[in-house]
C-alpha cells in the first residue's frame, strides 16, 4: 500500500521534475552566478568597478542601479502582501487562487531587496555593525532597514507560514519524500473547525497589523529622499505617496505576469479564472491613473519658474541627459493604462494584453526608480560644482541580471517544494482519502 501511494503525484507537480521546470532553473542558476562572479569582481576590485563615484570633484554620483533596485523590489513585494492581505481580510474568492503566490513574491522581493543593500555598501559586514552601533531612530534610514528589511520581512514569513499551515498539514498525510518537511511546516496541525478558527482570526489581525505596516514601512524609502532639502529633484511632499503608488503599480504587475505563468504551466485555468485577472486588471488601472496624475504634477512643477539648480535637472529630464528614459519610461506607464482602460471599458479582459501591461509597467517602474535616484546627484548639486555622470558599470549589471535570476530561481523551488496555489477543498478531501 505504501509503494502505491508514492507513485501518486502531489499537487501541482510538488515534488516532480520536470525538463522544461529543469531548463527553467538551469537559466536561472546560470543568471545567478553571473551576479555572483560580478559582486566577487566588486568585493576584490573595490566599489572602483562600479560606475560610481564621489559627487562633487568627482562629478559622479555615490548612489546608482543597486539604491533604484532597492526601491524598486521593496516596492514589489509592498504590492505582493498588500493583495494577498486584502483577499484574506475580505474574502475576495475571485482572487484566492493568487493569494499564495503573492505572499511568496513579497517574501523573494524582499530578500532581493536586502540583497541590493549589501552589494550597495563598499564594507557590508562594517556597515551592518555600525548601523547598531551608530543608528538614529529619527532618521528615515533606520526605518528602512528596521521596518522594511527586519520588521516587514519577518511579519511577511509568518503570514506566509500561517496562512499554508492547512495545506501542509494535508500533504503531511500522504506518503512522499517531502512528508517530512511537511510536518515540519504543520507544526502539529490539525483540521479541526476549532483550530481553523483559530488561524482566521490569527491572519485577519496579522492582515491589519500588516497593512499600516507596509504604508509606513515604504513611505519611509520616500522619505529618504523627499526630505533632504538641499537637493533638487527628491525634497517635495509627493515622495512618499508616489513611492507608495508606484510599488502597487509594479507589483500588481509583477503577480499578473506570475499568475498568467502558472496558470499556463500547471493548467490551473479554472482556478486562476479570466474574473481573477479582471480584478487585478482593475487595481493596476486605478493604481496606474493615480500615478501617472502624480507624473503630470511633477512636471508641471519642475517647469514651472523654476530656479537655476531646478531648471538645470528639469532640462536633464525633459530634453536632455535623461530624456529618452524618462520619456521611456512615461510611455511604458502610459500605453499600458489605456491598454487597461479599453478593456475594462469593454469588459474583455485577454490575459495576454494583462501580461504584456504588467511587464510594461514593470520596464517603467525600474525606469522611474532610477530618474529618482540618479539625475538629482548629477544634475542637482546647489554647490558650485560641474554636471556629472553616471553610467552603470558591466559589474553592476552583471550583478543585476544575478539578483532578477535568483528572484526566478526561488520562486521555481518554492513551487516544487510546495503548492504555489491554495488547495481546494475538494482537492484536499481527495488527498486525506488517500494517505488514509
Amino acid at each position: 500500500m505504501p509503494t502505491r501511494d508514492m507513485r501518486q503525484p502531489l499537487p501541482m507537480g510538488v515534488g516532480s521534475l520536470t525538463r522544461g521546470w529543469a531548463a527553467v532553473l538551469a537559466l536561472g542558476v546560470v543568471g545567478t552566478v553571473v551576479g555572483i562572479v560580478g559582486y566577487a569582481v566588486e568585493r576584490t576590485q573595490g566599489m572602483v568597478a562600479t560606475g560610481m563615484r564621489d559627487l562633487g570633484t568627482m562629478q559622479g554620483a555615490t548612489w546608482g542601479i543597486y539604491i533604484a533596485l532597492v526601491v524598486y523590489f521593496v516596492g514589489v513585494s509592498f504590492a505582493g502582501i498588500t493583495v494577498a492581505a486584502l483577499i484574506r481580510l475580505f474574502r475576495l474568492d475571485k482572487l484566492r487562487g493568487v493569494a499564495r503566490m503573492a505572499e511568496v513574491l513579497t517574501v523573494v522581493a524582499l530578500i532581493l531587496g536586502a540583497l541590493a543593500i549589501i552589494v550597495d555598501l563598499g564594507q557590508p559586514v562594517r556597515g551592518v555593525i555600525n548601523l547598531f552601533r551608530y543608528a538614529r531612530p529619527q532618521s528615515p534610514f533606520f526605518g528602512t532597514f528596521s521596518l522594511v528589511i527586519s520588521g516587514y520581512l519577518f511579519a511577511s514569513l509568518v503570514y506566509l507560514y500561517l496562512t499554508a499551515r492547512r495545506d501542509a498539514a494535508v500533504l503531511a498525510r500522504r506518503p512522499s519524500r517531502l512528508q517530512g518537511f511537511f510536518r515540519l511546516w504543520a507544526a502539529g496541525y490539525e483540521d479541526t473547525p476549532e483550530q481553523r478558527a483559530r488561524d482566521r482570526r490569527v491572519t485577519f489581525w496579522l492582515a491589519l497589523a500588516i497593512l499600516p505596516l507596509l504604508v509606513i514601512a515604504h513611505s519611509s524609502l520616500g522619505f529618504v529622499f523627499g526630505l533632504q532639502v538641499g537637493r533638487p529633484g527628491w525634497f517635495g511632499t509627493l515622495q512618499a505617496p508616489a513611492f507608495v503608488v508606484l510599488a502597487g503599480v509594479s507589483g500588481v504587475g509583477h503577480i499578473i505576469v506570475l499568475a498568467a505563468i502558472v496558470r499556463k504551466a500547471l493548467g490551473l485555468g479554472k482556478r486562476i479564472g479570466r474574473d481573477a485577472f479582471g480584478w487585478l486588471g482593475l487595481f493596476l488601472l486605478g493604481l496606474l491613473a493615480t500615478y501617472l496624475y502624480f507624473v503630470v504634477v511633477e512636471v508641471l512643477t519642475i517647469i514651472y519658474q523654476p530656479g537655476v539648480i531646478e531648471q538645470r535637472l528639469s532640462e536633464a529630464l525633459l530634453s536632455g541627459t535623461y530624456a529618452w528614459l524618462f520619456w521611456g519610461s512615461v510611455a511604458t506607464l502610459v500605453v499600458p493604462f489605456l491598454i487597461l482602460a479599453w478593456m475594462a471599458l469593454t469588459r474583455t479582459w485577454r490575459v495576454g494584453w494583462l501580461v504584456t501591461s504588467g511587464i510594461l509597467v514593470n520596464l517603467g517602474a525600474i525606469g522611474k526608480r532610477y530618474l529618482i535616484v540618479v539625475p538629482s546627484q548629477t544634475h542637482g548639486q546647489l554647490l558650485p560644482y560641474g554636471i556629472g555622470s553616471y553610467t552603470p558599470s558591466l559589474v553592476e549589471l552583471a550583478v543585476t541580471v544575478g539578483l532578477f535570476s535568483l528572484g526566478a530561481v526561488l520562486i521555481t523551488l518554492f513551487m516544487k517544494v510546495f503548492p504555489i496555489v491554495d488547495l481546494e477543498t475538494e482537492a484536499s478531501t481527495e488527498l486525506e482519502e488517500v494517505s488514509a
